[in-house]
């Protein structure tokens, strides 16, 4: 048997023998491509190369690369433990010309590692081209001796490989090995391509051409070659499998995995370690490549791998921390070829414990919240989005944590109510990682720190400033000119403009210079610089002239009187709930402001008075708001409290606002609230007006959010309650002390005549008032009594009830029956206990509702319910329902 370290070092050796540095898998965070999220094949390293931009003392290389597919564009985590071939972590092998060799080269290269070196026989391979690359084939012809129904032309991008929509790109040409016959499959470029018997193992890249904006095409100077294998696909093939988890190394993971849990490796919870191994493998080198589980960007991958992997563990009926103790299992097999592994050994158990720990505390909360959400939804039904956001968001299921448990109970998620909830929460803020490749872009904001150095804030003592323009930005490089109309980012030397960080928005305004108004609609910082978002107004914008600068003072006015009263509702809930409540994220605007902070718990109505009281008392006092400048040393000691997502330098600025009896620190008394905080704030408590607490609410596990107004917006707030109140009171002629009592009264009342109403319709549509005594006589189906009924006026959620009735009325038969409900049909299928066993009413409805125009159906083998879009296709549902029962009939005699 050959393993996959042989193979490993196979391939290397190889192409060093052949003129090739072997050069060390690149870490799995890109260092040359912001674009990306990991690094996803062996090529990403070497980007610049093939671009140009960057030149080594080699023009040949060799690597196994380590690769992630877990986020983004590429991103296999629903796939993995459930197919024979998908992984988070992979090992790519590849072999690499910088503009020193190509097809001529590079296929006999391949043919003689695969069938030589590896010993692959040359009767299982075939192998594919672009359909117009006459080159490769004839090269296939010659080399390798390949027929021509051997050599598959393919017309698709499949084998047209791109960097980007412009730039190097080429034909490609992939290598397959036949399984054989007893795998299901056809090759390449046929209907039965996806199958599991034709397996892709490596795909030549041959960068030829340089691609252009308007489409067009010309021969590079410096044509190169980028390849890539994939060892686990190899390995497989030479050990005599198909499936990549029985090959050497998956194998002694998955066993680990098993000793570990007490189980089978191959019995029930086969899929569990296949999962954990997979996941053991991504989740141990991102953290030795440095990282971390977090809520966003590359760590909110890590931790949905690892979560999922912890989800497993926990399926398996393991109740301590599984994974950690599977490293060493790992750093045998892998810490020889990588020794990043056991390097970070110690971290790796050290911070998959932490984290499994942590999990399983909300694992079981988690895991009730979903089988109380699908203890009422109908059989089959799919989980409501913002239920699956809510697991998300306030138990740290991701999406497909929550598809992935689900998929075992035969269910999906409503994707659109999801994402919709999703595009809700994240109206106000971005993901730290979008994944879009604006990181690529951030060059030119550090290119213009280094040359400018940053930019000097203003803003704590004026709204107003002079200022120099040092540079005009669009698209990502600096321009001359911008013209009214154009949007663009300004730099300056200094500004007023107060740059989104801490939790508050970036600030709108105006600049002005002798030749152009332009309006300001947002404010950034990127490595030091403040970037100004620009719309010229009038005239045109240019480098180098001074400019006058203007805040929004309206709009700064509302938002630092909101980050003020952040800091008084940080104390007031300190008071309130304990010393253990943490910011953990803010949110100040101009007409709110969002907190959130550790807490396990929802406010009590008491708890929300106090809070929302004390606030407003220590606004009422009118303190002053102080700030000085201190190392973070010297805050700590006053007892300042540090902001959730800050980073802080040698001096902080610190934040004090209220008085309030007490131990006499400072002139005035005890402070009420210290913070550190870089963002504006009034002057005093009394500006920040009013303050109304408006909304508590879960953010994430352990973590409460509120939602609260100040000022202006509280009040009018205030007052449309006042207006809303009064008018419902009048509408309902009582006081408003008395509303309450009279809407709980009016709610029993309409249940009660809803449930009546509900009563009468399915009476009325059964049988004109009459109940189910004007249903058709039963006719006999095969020896099974059979009746069925078209009605109108009803609702699928009517029929179960009325079925039950005909049931009961049958005492031994099926029962058919098939609602028009404004022009779709609902229906539902029966079936007696005593021919359950074999009679499946599933099997009716599904009969039923592929002539209404559905598809599926389900339910329990007494019930069945399903729809479709043909109500007058009604007497052709009840015929194939009568073909089911006569089958059934026929089968069982």
């Amino acid at each position: 048997m050959t393993s996959l370290a042989d193979i490993r070092k196979t391939f290397l050796d190889f192409f060093a023998r052949n003129g090739h540095e072997v050069v060390p898998s690149s870490p799995l965070v890109p260092r040359n491509d912001p674009t990306l999220m990991f690094a996803n094949s062996g090529m990403v390293q070497f980007k610049n190369l093939f671009t140009g931009v960057e030149h080594r003392d080699y023009t040949r290389a060799a690597t196994a690369q380590k690769c992630v597919r877990a986020g983004g564009k590429h991103n296999d985590l629903d796939n993995v433990g459930y197919t024979a071939r998908h992984h988070t972590f992979f090992e790519m092998l590849g072999n690499f010309s910088f503009g020193d060799y190509f097809k001529e080269t590079a296929i006999p290269l391949a043919w003689e590692l695969i069938t030589k070196e590896l010993d692959i026989p040359k009767d299982r391979l075939l192998v594919t081209v672009y359909h117009t690359d006459d080159a490769a084939a004839d090269l296939w012809k010659k080399v390798a001796g390949l027929p021509d129904d051997r050599i598959l032309r393919i017309a698709t991008d499949d084998n047209f490989w791109m960097m980007g929509p412009t730039g190097p790109c080429g034909p490609c040409s992939e290598i397959f090995f036949d399984h054989g016959e007893e795998y299901w499959g056809g090759p390449p470029g046929t209907p039965e391509e996806d199958g599991d018997r034709f397996v892709e193992i490596w795909n030549l890249v041959f960068m030829q051409y340089e691609q252009f904006e308007d489409g067009t095409r010309r021969e590079l100077d410096a044509q190169s070659i980028d390849t890539g294998m994939g060892i686990e696909r190899v390995a497989a093939l030479l050990q005599g499998t198909n499936d990549n988890y029985a090959t050497d190394l998956m194998r002694r993971l998955i066993e680990a995995s098993a000793q570990a849990s007490g189980s089978d490796p191959d019995g029930p919870g086969r899929t569990h370690h296949r999962v954990i191994a997979d996941h053991l493998r991504s989740t141990s080198f991102l953290i030795a490549d440095g990282v971390m589980p977090s809520n966003d960007g590359r760590g909110y991958v890590l931790r949905r791998i690892m979560r999922r992997a912890m989800r497993h563990a926990h399926k398996l009926g393991v109740d301590a921390p599984l994974m950690h103790r599977l490293v060493g299992a790992l750093v045998a097999e892998m810490g020889a070829a990588y020794p990043e592994l056991p390097r970070a050994q110690a971290l790796i158990e050290e911070t998959l414990k932490l984290e499994e720990t942590r999990f399983r505390q909300t694992l079981d909360r988690g895991l009730r919240l979903l089988d109380e959400e699908l203890r009422e939804l109908p059989e089959a039904a799919p989980l409501p989005g913002r239920a699956a956001f809510k697991l998300y968001d306030t138990y740290g299921f991701p999406l497909d944590l929550t598809q992935d448990a689900l998929r075992e109970a035969g269910r999906d998620v409503d994707l659109e109510g999801f994402e919709a909830a999703m595009a809700e929460q994240k109206a106000q803020a971005r993901a730290a990682w979008s994944g879009s490749g604006e990181a690529a872009d951030a060059a030119i904001w550090f290119d213009l720190a280094e040359t400018h150095g940053a930019t000097d804030f203003l803003g704590y003592d004026t709204e107003t400033a002079e200022g120099q323009i040092l540079a005009l930005v669009q698209d990502g490089g600096a321009v001359a000119q911008v013209h009214p109309g154009q949007t663009a980012q300004v730099v300056l030397n200094q500004t007023p403009f107060y740059a989104e960080a801490g939790g508050q928005v970036g600030d709108t305004g105006t600049i002005r210079t002798e030749a152009a108004t332009a309006r300001v609609t947002d404010t950034q910082k990127v490595a030091g610089v403040t970037i100004h978002f620009v719309e010229v107004e009038e005239g045109v914008l240019a480098p180098d002239a001074p400019a006058r600068l203007e805040v929004d003072h309206a709009r700064r006015t509302a938002i630092r009187a909101n980050h003020s009263a952040t800091h008084l509702l940080h104390e007031a809930l300190r008071e309130a709930l304990g010393p253990h409540v943490a910011q953990r994220g803010s949110l100040n605007a101009p007409d709110r402001l969002r907190f959130d902070f550790s807490h396990a718990k929802p406010l009590s109505p008491e708890e929300s008075e106090r809070v929302e009281a004390e606030v407003n008392a220590y606004i009422r006092a009118n303190a002053p708001v102080e700030t000085r400048i201190m190392t973070p040393d010297e805050a700590r000691e006053l007892g300042a409290q540090a902001l959730f997502g800050e980073k802080y330098g040698d001096e902080v600025r610190v934040v004090s606002m209220g008085r309030q009896p007490g131990s006499g620190r400072g002139p005035e008394g005890d402070t009420y609230s210290i913070e550190l905080c870089g963002g504006t704030h009034v002057a005093r408590t009394g500006e920040i007006g009013e303050f109304v607490l408006l909304s508590d609410s879960a953010s994430s596990a352990g973590v409460r959010r509120i939602e609260a107004l100040t000022g202006e917006a509280a009040r009018a707030h205030v007052a449309r309650l006042r207006r809303l109140v009064a008018d419902a009171a009048a509408e309902a002629r009582v006081q408003p002390d008395d509303l309450p009592a009279r809407l709980r009264a009016d709610q029993a009342r309409l249940r009660e005549l809803e449930g009546e109403v509900a009563r009468l319709r399915r009476e009325l549509a059964m049988a004109g008032g009459g109940g189910t005594e004007g249903a058709p006589a039963p006719r006999d189906v095969g020896g099974t009594p059979f009746v069925a009924q078209v009605i109108s006026g009803v609702t699928g959620k009517d029929l179960p009830p009325l079925l039950d009735e005909m049931k009961a009325r049958l005492g031994s038969g099926a029962a058919l029956l098939i609602a028009d409900a404004d022009g779709k049909a609902a229906v539902a299928a029966g079936v007696t206990d005593d021919l359950t066993a074999r009679l499946s009413a599933v099997d009716i409805v599904k009969a039923a509702v592929h002539e209404l125009g559905g598809k599926g159906g389900g339910g329990r083998a007494d019930m069945a319910q399903g729809g479709g879009k043909a109500p007058e296709n009604a007497e052709a549902a009840i015929r194939a329902a009568e073909a089911v029962i006569a089958a059934t009939a026929a089968d069982a005699s």
